[in-house]
């Protein structure tokens, strides 16, 4: 059986700079809009639709 794999977001978030975050935000197709709002969030502060899209999005941080 397969491991599955997750980012690591939170790991992620607490340790990026605002312009990492916002890359990572682009990859998930987050608008633009939005996205200046939810850089400075704290990561729990994310809607957890938006979480869950980033933990299983198949995203490395090579990608990053």
């Amino acid at each position: 059986m397969a491991k599955i794999v997750t980012f690591d977001g939170n790991g992620f978030w607490k340790n990026a700079y605002a312009h990492q975050r916002g890359k990572l935000l682009k990859l998930v197709q987050v608008p633009d809009d939005q996205i200046k709002i939810l850089v400075n969030s704290s990561y729990m502060e994310l809607p957890a639709p938006l979480r869950y899209e980033i933990e299983t999005s198949g995203i490395t941080k090579k990608d990053l």
